[in-house]
């Protein structure tokens, strides 16, 4: 597939880049800094361009088979909503058949009717970024666009580790293993995430992955 990359340099989308590369796909990465892209590849082609302004990567979109966003503004956790939205016109408008959106896990249930996010516990620092996924994921429900989104929450806890090929899918529910926890490395998530692409079988859905 040719898929375009949005957030290619952050700590997940750098291992997304990588995954689609392994599996032969040709990404065109959309970055504000290109310096900042140290990955190489014959398949990889490395763009100028601002998520917030379409017009800066609009020319890069038709002829993509799919495109993939990780993204987070920790000082503008506001801009994150409208991004989507600005992203679900923007891919519709130029064909782009598959888009998914690596989202939060604070709007995952822990109970009916009780978020992660609701916990006592919750870090009051990372409420901001959670709330604004939480809105992505209300612009991604509510959109008309034509295109298959996915909306893609992580498990409780995602960090650098091994890529061991395996993960557990899930809906809108917080996955946890025997123990209770709720973890998954970005390696296997990225897995995760090119393999909704490549099926398209979680059309117009959240999911998410998690050991």
């Amino acid at each position: 597939m040719k898929i375009v990359l949005f957030g290619a340099t952050g700590n997940i989308g750098k291992v997304i880049l990588d995954e689609a590369l392994a599996r032969g796909h040709a990404v065109t990465a959309i970055v504000r800094d290109p310096t900042r892209v140290a990955t190489r590849h014959a398949a990889l082609t490395v763009v100028q361009g601002d998520v917030s302004s379409p017009t800066s990567f609009a020319a890069f979109l038709p002829g993509a088979d799919a495109a993939i966003a990780s993204l987070n503004d920790h000082a503008e956790p506001a801009n994150v909503p409208k991004q989507a939205a600005g992203l679900l016109d923007a891919l519709s408008s130029a064909g782009v058949r598959r888009f998914a959106w690596v989202g939060g896990a604070g709007s995952l249930e822990v109970a009916p009717g009780v978020r992660v996010i609701d916990d006592a516990h919750f870090p009051a620092e990372w409420k901001p970024s959670a709330n604004a996924q939480i809105e992505a994921l209300a612009v991604f429900r509510a959109s008309k666009a034509d295109i298959d989104w996915t909306y893609v929450s992580p498990a409780a806890v995602i960090a650098p580790g091994e890529r061991t090929g395996s993960y557990r899918m899930g809906a809108d529910q917080l996955l946890v293993d025997a123990e209770g926890n709720s973890r998954i490395s970005t390696a296997d998530f990225a897995i995760g995430v090119l393999d909704r692409l490549e099926k398209g079988d979680a059309a117009k859905k959240r999911v998410t992955f998690a050991y």
